[in-house]
């Protein structure tokens, strides 16, 4: 299994992508789409910190392998998941 510090960079570079990809946006777009994207941001970053705080956080049963293990993998699945949906509502602010 892969280190929490490996999880904790993945989480950071996904959302690194996702905001640089908003701020080039933000500077093609102007008016509601630029504050519709702005938006976007803001929730990503919050998001970002919640998906550290569970990276941080230690599952319950920490002495059963198996649980641990479907703990973070459920996390990776969560991550990139949402860093999709957010991605696609970017998409979807451009397009309009």
């Amino acid at each position: 299994m892969a280190s929490i510090r490996s999880l904790k960079k993945d989480i950071d570079f996904l959302f690194f992508e996702l905001i640089s990809d908003c701020f080039l946006a933000t500077s093609i777009h102007e008016g509601e789409k630029k504050i519709e994207i702005q938006n976007l941001i803001e929730e990503a970053v919050v998001l970002r910190y919640e998906f550290i705080d569970r990276a941080n956080h230690h599952p319950e049963g920490k002495d059963n392998p198996a649980l641990v293990r479907a703990y973070y993998t459920n996390l990776r699945k969560d991550l990139s998941g949402k860093v999709n949906e957010y991605f696609e509502k970017l998409s979807s602010i451009a397009k309009q």
